[in-house]
């Protein structure tokens, strides 16, 4: 088998990835999008380890690697993006942008968050 066939497939794969994660607003498909990206990451690597014919395999070993380490981002990535629907109510990345700013785009104050967590605890009390 030639190199060019899953070197070909890996800049398919990435290049939907990256699409992905630069136009792509919903968090878990930004995620979906880092995923795919890895695993044209992990193509290459194989598909390079078998070209040269290592005999330590240091890319198939390389590629377990990167699995293990993508199956821990995507567990704290989505554990994150869980705990931010459950606060803000949307997953939107253009949205959670604007966590420092206010609405009218003006930074946010540290003060204001004060004053109304004083008035939220005197109104439950």
């Amino acid at each position: 088998m030639h190199l060019a066939y899953p070197a070909v497939l890996a800049v398919l794969l990435f290049s939907v990835g990256l699409y992905g994660v630069l136009a792509r607003r919903n968090a878990i498909l930004v995620l979906m999008s880092v995923e795919l990206m890895l695993n044209a990451v992990n193509l290459n690597l194989v598909a390079f380890d078998v070209w040269m014919r290592d005999t330590l395999h240091a890319g198939q070993a390389l590629t377990l690697f990167t699995i293990a380490i993508a199956a821990a981002e995507i567990g704290i990535g989505l554990a994150i993006v869980l705990m931010v629907y459950r606060n803000r109510g949307t997953s939107d990345v253009d949205k959670l942008r604007d966590t420092a700013e206010g609405p009218d785009g003006e930074p946010h104050a540290p003060d204001a968050d004060a004053a109304t967590a004083a008035q939220k605890a005197e109104a439950t009390a």
